[in-house]
């Protein structure tokens, strides 16, 4: 086979269109996002929400944004280190953790929009499907719609446990279980135990005795910060319940303030903003030192 070299004309670098920056930094999907954020014109200026995940090695970020010419506003934000103020001080990457916070959004925006206490959903769930239907004398439940990002869609995901939670919480999202812990492609079956299982950490706790069994050297290696809170594997599930609860009592965000260090003073690094008075004097204070100035010179 003959060697034929790729020539790019002048008028293939003319023709180039550069991809947008948050394509080009592989941030976003605009294909995704574009059927995400378009709305029906028959809707006007209604706004189409979306249910954000977003998973990191240290957290977990469940958010409630729409869609702006001006850009996209966050309408509400839960966050897994909340979850201490809960009583979980513990395990906060992993799929209990990830219900717990997509919990925490639903409650929070529905108080916000005051629809808390018409929409409850499910306090306590068994890993079964749940969709909010729409009361015949309130108006219709929160809708938004699951935005993972560049997120794989594997079936447990971490993702879908923040989406099981916000549901059970009152947010309607259209889905199905077909990515949930415990359904199998090849039956086409769903076991909701095993999702059950996953919400209240009974996963985490079998593994927590199994560990302790084979090796307490291990065990106290890979638990310790589960040891120095007092949680083992026989109340693991019950912190998870408890957790819940404290949850609906009060999803409002606290604002914590940082403490500032010793010493700590505020610099400026821009001058002053001076009002007109000021400005005045400083021109004519030039001025007269200018004259004087000027004045010496003819004498001399």
């Amino acid at each position: 086979m003959v060697f034929v070299k790729i020539q790019k004309t002048n008028a293939y670098f003319k023709r180039y269109q550069v991809k947008y920056r948050r394509r080009r930094e592989g941030k976003t999907d605009y294909r995704a996002r574009q059927k995400l954020i378009t709305q029906d014109k028959t809707k006007f200026n209604a706004p189409k929400y979306r249910f954000v995940v977003r998973v990191t090695n240290k957290d977990i970020v469940c958010q409630i944004i729409a869609a702006k010419l001006k850009g996209d506003e966050v309408v509400a934000a839960a966050y897994a280190h909340e979850l201490p103020r809960y009583g979980m001080p513990v395990g906060l990457t992993n799929y209990a953790a990830a219900y717990a916070t997509g919990l925490l959004l639903a409650r929070r925006i529905l108080t916000k929009v005051g629809l808390a206490g018409r929409y409850t959903g499910v306090e306590t769930t068994d890993g079964s499907v749940y969709l909010v239907e729409a009361q015949e004398d309130a108006p219709r439940p929160f809708k938004a719609f699951l935005d993972i990002g560049l997120a794989r869609t594997t079936t447990g995901a971490k993702v879908f446990g923040a989406l099981k939670g916000a549901c059970d919480g009152g947010l309607y999202i259209p889905h199905s279980n077909k990515r949930f812990p415990g359904y199998t492609k090849e039956g086409e079956k769903y076991d909701p135990k095993v999702h059950r299982d996953r919400i209240y950490g009974v996963h985490v706790a079998k593994y927590m005795a199994e560990l302790k069994k084979n090796s307490v050297e291990d065990y106290n290696a890979r638990f310790s910060q589960y040891i120095k809170e007092g949680i083992t594997a026989d109340n693991l599930e019950s912190k998870y319940k408890a957790l819940h609860a404290a949850i609906r009592k009060n999803p409002e965000m606290v604002k914590v303030e940082k403490p500032k260090p010793a010493g700590f003073v505020q610099r400026r690094h821009n001058p002053k903003k001076q009002d007109k008075r000021t400005r005045d004097e400083k021109i004519a204070a030039k001025k007269k030192k200018l004259e004087e100035k000027l004045a010496a010179m003819q004498e001399e």
